[in-house]
C-alpha cells in the first residue's frame, strides 16, 4: 500500500523580530556611547603674526629629544615659567614666540607643548612649517 506523503509548503520567515532587535540594539549602543567634546589647538602660521616693534621674538626649537629656548636648553614642566618671566619684560603688546618642530617631533608633542603654552599672558605663538 502505498502512501502519500504530505507536502509540506515552506513559510515565510517573519521578519518583524529581526527588524524589532536591530532597532534596539540600534538604539542601546546610541544610549550608551558617549560624546566627548575634542579640544582645540589654535595654529596660526608665521607669516599671519603681528611683530611688536623693539622687541625680537623668541624662538622655541622642539626636536623628539628636547627643546631649545632661544639656543638654550629648556625642559617641557619649565617652559611657562621660563616665557612668564620673559613676558613679564616685554611691552604691553606682547611677545611673540616662534615654535620650530624640527626632525620627527610628533603632532602628540606639539600639542603639548601649545597646551603648557596656554596660560602664559601676553603671548602670540606661532608654528612654523618644517623646511
Amino acid at each position: 500500500m502505498r502512501t502519500r506523503g504530505k507536502s509540506f509548503r515552506s513559510r515565510r520567515m517573519s521578519m518583524t523580530s529581526l527588524i524589532d532587535i536591530i532597532f534596539l540594539l540600534l538604539l542601546f549602543f546610541m544610549l550608551s556611547s558617549t560624546f566627548t567634546r575634542f579640544a582645540e589647538v589654535e595654529l596660526l602660521s608665521a607669516a599671519s603674526g603681528v611683530s611688536v616693534p623693539g622687541t625680537p621674538p623668541l624662538f622655541l626649537r622642539i626636536t623628539p629629544e628636547d627643546m631649545t629656548l632661544n639656543g638654550q636648553p629648556v625642559l617641557l614642566d619649565d617652559l611657562a615659567a621660563t616665557l612668564s618671566g620673559k613676558t613679564a619684560t616685554a611691552t604691553d603688546a606682547g611677545q611673540l614666540l616662534l615654535i620650530s618642530p624640527a626632525g620627527e617631533v610628533s603632532s602628540q608633542g606639539l600639542v603639548d607643548v601649545l597646551t603648557r603654552l596656554r596660560p602664559v599672558a601676553q603671548l602670540s605663538v606661532r608654528v612654523l612649517g618644517a623646511g
